[in-house]
């Protein structure tokens, strides 16, 4: 069709040339006379111009409506793969807060799996309908990001965060004909979650597949190989669920076949030749549902054998010390970035509520506090040059009597006045001796805390400028607060594996995830506690969240929550804690496990290369003439089921395997390649 619309016969250039032909008759009279009608020469070269667009836009339109039926053609047999993968991705969606429907990530991945398991996908479909599917995904997970940055950088990090399940995609429809496919899918996932943990920009692990099982029963496989696993995990019972289903309809299709033939029913011919076809068309054998099944039932048993350890750690067991935390959530005047100009409001919010506690304290109605816990940006006024700050905080420490975990902005060694550089930090600030240990931030926020790339980005988006000029600091991840070793992940570095994994080896008995989301909304606190879920049973850690704004929450290590706040109001949790030691498989192994993953899937994906025979292999000529017989034989791995599939709408003109991607041109007579094509000769 596409030929057909290029030839030079096409009715569209036609019909371009019919209007372009009167429009050069009238305008070459106006142009001879421009030298006479000076005055009026913009005018008429705006009106030259005008119709040149009228032209321009009227032939486009045409070789667009032409061209109509040759989409339609091409779209109407990806219809159904395309609605597919958008309900896949809005179940993957549902899966996380505030919905929280677990099961239906493990759907999605079905729902996925079926699409690239379809023999009509190319690995090109498999990228495509990937993307279409992490871009529906992520285009509804990361709304908030718009209320930081605009539309336009939301957009963008959607698009770049679908590129990685279209990578998905692509590399599942290469794998797909190796035996075992679900296990492959599964540890090509895994992969592609990995790749996006680290590029771009230091990576965006939001919306791995993992954190959508914080209320699901999957969960305590977090704790034998971390987020990883569980990702995997989730994967894998949903595409061996479709590896069941697809058996079975093949097998009943076969069943149908086989007592059509043996009834004699069908078409004449088919009925003519059933006598001699009975013996022929045995019942078809079982299908092969053994290793999915196997697969699922493996995964189940993981989560039913260390359920049991994980419960026992939510309900305290084990003889650990306890200590009781306070969490302050003195809020903000306003969402949105205007905060930022009401710092002094957001410190005296945050001194206003632990003054508040302390007085409950002092008449019984709460408990005394080991330790406070504000949030991220509690105090952006720098404590250390600012008098006034250094009172206040001081003044709360000394009312509640305990030490309290502050968050500011301190000015980094390496700023100037030109270009200034500041550290987000945590400060361990004593009642009597004032400020004692310090967090920094090791990862920042890329397009939030600092820009990457200025030089383009400026030029993009006007909120750019909007970025702040944050540097990384490394440091334990660790802080002695009243003599207990506390884990802090500031705000997003909750969601990459290695700060929390760090914070427990270097031994933190409890882990603190302060964080700001003033400049966002409800939906995306609600992510965020659920990814401090995970990281509770991963670690075998309490997790306490403290938020300027919401949600604030104490996370036992099973998952549950012990008590939290709601969203934007001002609030304090009392809350007793246990502190513990031990290390989880996932904290001690958890990265082998994820390297060998990795592994995994580079060597599957050249097995299934050199499966699909698309390595060069060396051809000899045999010393007959190929010319001498017309019959050539099929490619020594087309079979039934694994040989050429074409795609609906195509003609059956030269079929194409799809996995060997795109067509190709058929190399002798008749179209056919030779019996010894991409063989040694003499190859069976």
């Amino acid at each position: 069709m596409a030929e057909e619309c290029s030839d030079s016969n096409d009715p569209v250039d036609e019909v371009a040339e019919s209007r372009q032909q009167p429009a050069e008759v009238q305008v070459d009279p106006e142009s001879q006379e421009e030298p006479k009608e000076k005055p009026g020469d913009a005018a008429s070269l705006a009106h030259r111009l005008g119709a040149a667009a009228r032209r321009t836009a009227a032939g486009a339109i045409a070789a667009a409506i032409a061209r109509l039926p040759a989409v339609r053609a091409a779209l109407v047999p990806r219809l159904p793969r395309l609605v597919v993968s958008i309900a896949g991705a809005l179940l993957l969606y549902a899966s996380f807060p505030s919905l929280n429907w677990w099961w239906a990530a493990i759907v999605a991945a079905a729902l996925l799996a079926w699409v690239l398991t379809n023999p009509a996908t190319t690995p090109v479909g498999g990228l495509g309908y990937g993307f279409l599917f992490g871009l529906v995904f992520y285009l509804l997970l990361l709304p908030w990001v718009s209320t930081l940055v605009g539309a336009i950088p939301w957009l963008v990090l959607a698009m770049m965060c679908a590129l990685f399940p279209g990578l998905f995609g692509l590399l599942a429809v290469v794998v797909r004909r190796l035996p075992g496919w679900p296990i492959w899918f599964a540890v090509l996932w895994a992969a592609q979650e990995w790749l996006k943990s680290i590029v771009p920009f230091g990576g965006f692990p939001w919306g791995s597949v993992a954190f959508s099982q914080a209320d699901g029963p999957l969960l305590p496989l977090v704790q034998l190989g971390g987020v990883a696993l569980l990702s995997a995990s989730v994967v894998l019972v949903g595409s061996c669920a479709t590896a069941i289903a697809l058996e079975i309809v093949k097998w009943w299709r076969g069943g149908g076949q086989a007592r059509d033939s043996r009834t004699g029913s069908g078409d004449a011919k088919t009925t003519e030749t059933a006598p001699a076809t009975i013996k022929a068309a045995d019942p078809p054998p079982p299908p092969a549902v053994l290793l999915p099944g196997i697969s699922i039932c493996l995964v189940l048993l993981g989560a039913i054998v260390v359920w049991p350890q994980v419960r026992h750690a939510g309900a305290g067991s084990g003889g650990e010390p306890a200590v009781t935390v306070a969490v302050v959530q003195g809020n903000v005047p306003r969402l949105g970035l205007d905060f930022n100009v009401q710092r002094r409001a957001v410190l005296d919010n945050h001194v206003r509520e632990t003054m508040r506690l302390a007085q409950d304290v002092r008449v019984g109605a709460a408990q005394q506090p080991q330790f406070v816990i504000w949030p991220e940006d509690s105090s952006d006024i720098d404590p250390f040059v600012n008098a006034d700050a250094v009172q206040e905080i001081t003044k709360a420490a000394d009312a509640i009597g305990a030490p309290i975990l502050v968050g500011t902005v301190l000015d980094a060694p390496d700023g100037t006045q030109e270009t200034p550089e500041y550290t987000n930090s945590m400060i361990v600030w004593n009642p009597i001796t004032g400020p004692a240990d310090r967090h920094d931030k090791e990862i920042v926020q890329p397009f939030g805390e600092y820009l990457p790339m200025p030089w383009l980005f400026r030029h993009l988006s006007g909120y750019a400028d909007r970025a702040g000029h944050f540097v990384p600091r490394i440091n334990s991840d660790v802080l002695n607060i009243a003599g207990v070793p506390v884990g802090v992940s500031t705000c997003w570095e909750v969601i990459f594996d290695r700060e929390p994994r760090k914070a427990v080896l270097n031994g933190a008995q409890l882990l603190a995830v302060p964080s700001n989301n003033a400049t966002f909304n409800k939906i995306m606190s609600e992510q965020q506690l659920a990814f401090a879920k995970v990281r509770a049973v991963e670690h075998d850690r309490y997790v306490v969240v403290a938020g300027t704004t919401g949600i604030s929450a104490v996370i036992a290590p099973d998952g549950r929550e012990l008590s939290r706040t709601d969203f934007f109001e001002p609030a304090y949790l009392d809350t007793q804690v246990r502190l513990k030691t031990k290390l989880t498989p996932a904290t001690r192994w958890g990265p082998i496990l994820q390297w060998m993953l990795v592994a995994a899937a580079g060597a599957v994906i050249l097995v299934a290369i050199r499966h699909n025979g698309w390595f060069p292999r060396p051809i000899r000529l045999r010393s007959k003439h190929l010319d001498e017989s017309d019959d050539f034989g099929a490619p020594p791995d087309e079979s039934e089921g694994s040989g050429p599939a074409q795609d609906e709408g195509q003609e059956a003109v030269q079929p194409t395997p799809p996995d060997n991607g795109g067509d190709r041109t058929p190399l002798h007579k008749g179209g056919r390649l030779p019996r010894y094509f991409g063989r040694h000769r003499g190859a069976k």
